[in-house]
């Protein structure tokens, strides 16, 4: 019998492992244990338990859905079925993983009806307390449901089948059928497509534990090295999943430990912008409108840099966003591989030493650019820190392309903080320019307040059947006035359109209270406390005070604003004396702002520049050790009485100095 080949080509090498081979194999194991990446059986268990209950939320929901639009026997014969994508279907979770998760219903069950019917449904049937962060984005490129239940992270998707009026109740039925794409949009089959790709990556390795075990010691290596975020212009999950497959397919009999240091050599060597193929890619299969990746068709395919392509119908590109800053750190991270691999595969060094972190903060860059998303409410923040967050890409594509710069380095993730203010002008220095004066860090037992508060609001609001439609807003979000506050006088804007500060104009009304106390009150009028006995004469209280209006402390209103920033690290080439990024800066915010998404008086964007020497302390894990400036070299002064009185020059700063468009 003519053994299986898997791939598009040969493999490299059929070899059978070396027990010196065996043995490397152990020690990754044991030491991918150690680093705390596998879960346990317990977490594990938990997990199940999330999904089957997800199970039978999804065909309540199914059943309420089509009762809006169908006869009885459909609404007894319907279900919905939940299926899994990602590192949980690949089986490389770890702890705190998420679970990327897909619903999937009949033809006439609609979007809208998910985010309508779902998040209350989900909210009522889950056991007491278990849902939490609900948060529906309905305007995602893939419409989302992002929540934590009994504390696991869940980011929910749904697809409606075209083809199906009803859903297979056989437990075997699965998505690998093309035909069932027919009829779906674009963003509709990019939904059903997440599990599709990840049934086709298992299918296609010869060994799935090999696999595996790899893919959690590259997965770690990306991450720790932090070059594993899509949205940031770095390969994702699925796409490293890929690479480590296609090495697996050239290595099919090799243990984990050299597919690991064959991953790095390959790689290194790709000679990219070919692609990476785990089959043939088919065409001319008419069943969807969302195109093929096809490079000689398509002129967006051929500006890949270095392209992916997921196996399932249609291909498309996994890596589409990285860009030529990205590609560089990429290459280099891997070179570093493939030198760190070899010696522990020679036995002088251990797999330890693979995993090490990065040196983003602490020493691979001078100068930095900050970009500051903030709103006023935690909720308006999470929408808009996530729209901000897939739009870095763009500004580092625009600041690449600066004659002065060389590499513009994204970190993969952003550092979310909580600030609480006295005044406008404060709350500006927050917004524009990222002081972290007014930090504010909740003690736990305020932490634990603000969830259950959350998870009651999450429930009266999303079960309570008389909310006004104005009590809604377009992102499916409750809203709710803050306490003080005053819907008829809005706080005064703090940004503009370059990101500038701006003043309240004489004449209008502030959010804030006045700073003196009414005329009444300036004029001395005092003010007695009296009580009535009933018979309508008012009595003075002998024990009462006589208190000026004026000498009552007045309550200090605090403003609570959220950010998230975002760095990203500038390499500079030839040094300029300064560096004017206003331009490329200022177009950016400006797509930023046109967004539906903004809300001006909620949500803020500012980009500034900062030296490594003044980073956050929050950057720095413990153990990393902050730049600090230079030393001042002081010149020795010759001991006569001329030198004596010669006044000592001020160093000048060495480099450039970067500007942007601070906002």
């Amino acid at each position: 019998m003519t053994e299986r080949v898997y791939g598009v080509t040969p493999p490299i090498s059929t070899a059978l492992p070396t027990e010196a081979e065996k043995r490397m194999h152990q020690a990754l194991h044991e030491e991918l244990r150690a680093q705390g990446t596998f879960e346990s059986r317990a977490e594990t268990e938990e997990r199940k338990k999330v999904i089957a209950q997800l199970e039978k939320i999804t065909t309540a929901f199914v059943k309420k859905a089509t009762a809006e639009t169908q006869n009885s026997f459909m609404v007894r014969e319907a279900i919905g079925r939940v299926f899994t994508y990602g590192s949980y279907r690949l089986g490389v979770y770890g702890p705190g993983s998420d679970i990327d998760t897909l619903v999937v219903a009949p033809k006439h069950v609609t979007t809208e009806q998910y985010f309508r019917l779902f998040p209350p449904l989900l909210v009522e049937m889950a056991p007491p307390g278990a849902i939490t962060d609900l948060t529906p984005v309905p305007d995602a490129f893939v419409p989302i449901i992002k929540f934590e239940f009994s504390g696991i992270s869940i980011d929910l998707i749904f697809c409606s089948i075209k083809g199906l009026t009803q859903i297979p109740e056989d437990k075997s039925w699965n998505l690998t059928d093309n035909t069932l794409l027919r009829g779906l949009s674009e963003n509709e089959v990019r939904s059903l497509n997440g599990t599709r790709v990840t049934d086709e990556i298992l299918n296609l390795v010869p060994e799935p534990a090999t696999f595996k075990l790899a893919l959690r010691a590259i997965k770690l290596w990306a991450q720790r090295k932090a070059i594993y975020a899509n949205i940031m212009g770095f390969p994702g999950g699925v796409a490293w999943a890929m690479l480590v497959a296609r090495v697996c397919q050239l290595y099919p009999k090799a243990t984990s430990a050299v597919v690991v240091n064959k991953f790095f050599h390959i790689m290194l060597k790709w000679p990219w912008p070919l692609p990476v193929l785990l089959k043939d890619i088919e065409y001319n299969i008419s069943v969807t409108r969302a195109p093929v990746w096809n490079p000689k068709l398509y002129s967006s395919d051929r500006n890949h840099r270095m392209p992916i392509i997921t196996p399932a119908y249609p291909a498309m590109c996994a890596t589409h966003n990285i860009n030529r800053s990205s590609k560089v750190v990429i290459m280099q991270e891997l070179e570093k591989g493939v030198q760190v691999t070899e010696e522990i595969m020679t036995g002088r060094a251990p797999w330890k030493a693979l995993f090490t972190k990065h040196t983003f903060f602490t020493s691979d860059f001078r100068y930095y650019l900050t970009v500051i998303s903030s709103s006023r409410t935690k909720d308006a923040q999470n929408v808009w820190s996530g729209f901000i967050e897939s739009r870095v890409r763009v500004l580092v594509n625009k600041i690449e392309n600066h004659a002065a710069i060389v590499l513009a380095r994204p970190f993969n993730k952003g550092y979310d903080r909580q600030h609480r203010c006295q005044n406008y002008d404060q709350l500006g220095e927050v917004v524009t320019n990222g002081s972290l004066a007014y930090l504010y860090k909740p003690t736990p037992e305020e932490e634990e307040k603000a969830k259950e508060e959350a998870k009651t609001e999450v429930k009266a609001e999303l079960i309570n059947a008389n909310l006004k439609p104005e009590s809604v807003s377009q992102d499916g979000q409750v809203i709710k006035p803050e306490p003080g506050t005053k819907t008829a006088t809005a706080p005064p804007s703090v940004t503009a359109t370059d990101g500038a500060v701006i003043k309240p104009e004489p004449g209008t009304e502030s959010a804030m209270p006045p700073a003196a106390p009414p005329a009444a009150a300036a004029d001395g009028v005092k003010k007695e406390e009296s009580t009535t006995n009933g018979d309508g004469v008012e009595h003075k209280d002998a024990n009462s005070e006589e208190v000026k209006l004026a000498d009552i402390p007045e309550k200090k209103q605090e403003l609570e604003v959220f950010t998230t920033n975002y760095y990203i690290g500038l390499q500079l080439g030839k040094t300029p004396a300064s560096l004017d990024l206003s331009r490329e800066v200022q177009e950016w915010m400006g797509m930023c702002r046109s967004s539906d998404l903004y809300k001006e008086g909620v949500n803020f964007l500012a980009v500034t520049h900062i030296k490594n020497t003044m980073l956050p302390d929050d950057v720095f894990e413990p153990g990393e050790v902050k730049p600090r400036p230079p030393k001042k070299k002081l010149k020795r002064q010759a001991p006569d009485d001329s030198s004596a009185q010669q006044p000592t020059k001020k160093s000048k700063p060495v480099g450039p100095t970067p500007t942007a468009a601070v906002s």
